[in-house]
């Protein structure tokens, strides 16, 4: 990589052999910062250099990094974030998750800007991380505990620490397992809790205060850019007004009404009980306040109550995984099931895909006595019954991937690289499919969300059911993520801002200049990064394509009617924009030209060329 003059501080870390139950503390030059910046940029270094992607993802090999960004706990808005980086055990990918609460801004007090955490416990432990020290500590009492009872009894034992914590679907092995912190913040998709049961590692628990304030360089210059950063949130239609009242829930009707919102595992792209469980009827029923990330003034997540519980959500995700995708209209029992995985730590997307997937498993005769489209009840009893592991919901906790492919049908998979799609029908948003496919996590929205060009007209409308011309869009919005989950920044930040403010925060905080380019340049560099990663553990163009149905199934009825997505050409004009060959490979100029040249090995990337550790693909035999 290319190295920068600096005043930058090294990068402190803190790396914990479960294993043998030692720790040891290191340090990286402050040109890696310059680099990758931190969090995901940080994960994917650390991973790609101690080649992860050679690891078995349930195995004490794999890693995982738990990473603030340089911005994490400096009062930039919505910047009460970390991330978790790790191989996937549901795609068998780079992976990683990115929280809201104090986590992160807790371990940089304690003075470290990140944390490894490598091999098993040889039994179920957790660990403690205070000013005096590790401690390593037996987690007897709270193994099988959920996720509010384990945070809750750590709390206890441990005043005013911020924990990370694992429920009992991470204890079991299910895929999806997520990560939970105090503020019941979860690094939701790919699997992370699994990970951590796989450690037999419960919770990492941050206590104490080592002194340590998060460095800013010029103060003043820093509180002015968040007072304009400010105005420009508090402005913007947005995030001061759609997002605060509705959350994210108020994206059901948009979507819908556009054709774009997936019904019974993507048979359809409009659902006719879309205005029953949008963010207007949960608003109206179900919402007792609304609730915010420390240090964010947007405030998109939302305190319910529904039959008799009270809990967190449902975000919009999470309604349309447990309602239409599931054909279910039954807005109690969507956010009951949605309590169920958040006390066992599961995530929500994969979940409802997944009783999908069984539901049209169990219409075409595959699977004797399973749920059915539009069976409420059942939705709710099979995600319980995933958190359990017992009966089907055994077979549901691999996911919808391994499920499919069970019963011989993995076309029924609605998922990329093993992860399942989210709420966005790519018929109805052409740019949003080449987002799934290109995705380095798999199919997630969060690489990359076409929604604001193609359905909001943000920052302008484009055509959202052209093929070509969309590549350098969706790159700059692929470079810019990487950014965010860098620094580490909401993204509901970038309906308001651009990457100017984003740069000036940077500045003041490092003390050196930045130039919106320049960050752009460094969230590319992360995007190859992970690609190398990606094409190193046997991922390769094959892998970058979307569901057969998506690709042939037209939309039978509403304004995407007869709609499918032509991704070759798409690909093709990606590949070429991204400076990659014809395989999907970046090519030896563009890896020299971002610092990259020496990153990984050519006998890596050939040995990539086998099979992905045993991952099924939606969209191949």
């Amino acid at each position: 990589m290319t190295s920068r003059a600096s005043v930058l501080p090294p990068l402190r870390g803190l790396r914990l052999d479960l294993s043998a139950q030692t720790q040891s503390q290191e340090e990286l030059p402050a040109a890696v910062a310059h680099e990758v910046l931190g969090g995901r940029g940080l994960g994917a270094w650390l991973l790609l250099r101690e080649r992860v992607f050679a690891a078995d993802a349930l195995g004490p090999e794999n890693s995982l990094v738990f990473a603030p960004g340089p911005l994490t706990g400096t009062g930039a808005p919505a910047s009460g974030r970390y991330s978790v980086s790790t191989r996937s055990p549901l795609t068998g990918t780079l992976f990683d998750g990115n929280s809201g609460g104090a986590w992160g801004s807790a371990l940089r007090r304690l003075g470290y800007d990140y944390l490894v955490v490598a091999g098993a416990c040889a039994a179920r432990s957790y660990v403690f991380v205070g000013s005096q020290g590790v401690e390593w500590r037996p987690a007897g009492e709270l193994w099988g505990a959920d996720v509010p009872a384990s945070l809750a009894r750590l709390r206890d034992l441990h005043p005013r620490c911020e924990a990370a914590v694992i429920g009992p679907a991470g204890e079991r092995g299910v895929l999806f397992a997520s990560i939970v912190n105090n503020r019941g913040r979860s690094l939701g998709r790919g699997g992370l809790g699994a990970v951590m049961g796989a450690k037999n590692l419960k919770a990492l628990v941050l206590a104490g205060d080592g002194g340590h304030r998060p460095p800013v360089a010029d103060a003043e210059r820093l509180k002015f850019v968040v007072y304009e950063a400010e105005k420009l949130l508090k402005s913007n239609p947005i995030t001061s007004q759609a997002l605060p009242e509705f959350g994210t829930a108020v994206l059901v009707n948009v979507l819908n009404q556009a054709g774009a919102f997936p019904t019974r595992n993507f048979r359809a792209s409009q659902f006719e009980g879309a205005e029953a469980i949008s963010g207007e009827a949960l608003r109206k029923g179900y919402v007792q306040r609304r609730s915010a990330c420390r240090g964010c003034g947007i405030g998109c997540a939302r305190r319910t109550t529904a039959g008799g519980e009270s809990g967190d959500g449902p975000e919009y995700e999470s309604i349309w995984a447990l309602g239409a995708d599931c054909g279910v209209a039954d807005l109690t029992a969507i956010v009951q099931a949605g309590y169920a995985c958040n006390r066992a730590g599961m995530d929500t997307i994969t979940m409802g895909a997944t009783i999908a997937c069984a539901m049209e498993l169990t219409e075409e005769g595959l699977l004797a006595g399973g749920p059915r489209f539009g069976d409420a009840r059942a939705v709710v009893e099979m995600t319980q019954a995933t958190a359990a592991g017992e009966g089907l919901g055994e077979e549901l906790g691999q996911g919808s991937a391994r499920l499919a492919a069970r019963y011989g049908r993995h076309e029924l998979s609605m998922s990329v690289k093993g992860l399942e799609l989210p709420a966005y029908d790519p018929r109805g948003m052409k740019g949003q499919g080449l987002a799934y496919a290109t995705s380095s996590r798999g199919g997630c929205h969060l690489r990359a969300n076409m929604l604001g060009p193609e359905i909001l007209g943000v920052p302008k409308m484009i055509d959202r059911f052209a093929t070509l011309g969309k590549a350098g869009l969706l790159i700059n919005m692929q470079n810019l993520n990487a950014v965010l989950d860098s620094l580490s920044l909401c993204k509901f930040t970038g309906f308001a801002m651009k990457e100017d403010y984003y740069a000036r925060l940077l500045s003041a905080v490092w003390g050196e200049p930045m130039e919106p380019q320049e960050l752009l340049r460094i969230g590319e560099r992360i995007w190859n990064l992970e690609r190398l990663f990606n094409l190193a553990a046997g991922f390769g163009r094959a892998d970058d394509t979307l569901p057969a149905r998506l690709l042939h199934e037209p939309v039978a009825a509403g304004p995407a009617r007869g709609q499918v997505v032509d991704l070759p050409p798409m690909l093709d004009e990606y590949y070429v924009s991204r400076g990659w060959d014809d395989a999907g490979v970046p090519a030896a100029a563009k890896l020299a030209a971002l610092g990259l040249a020496d990153a990984i090995s050519v006998a890596d990337l050939d040995m990539g060329r086998g099979a992905k550790a045993g991952v099924p693909a939606a969209g191949a035999a």
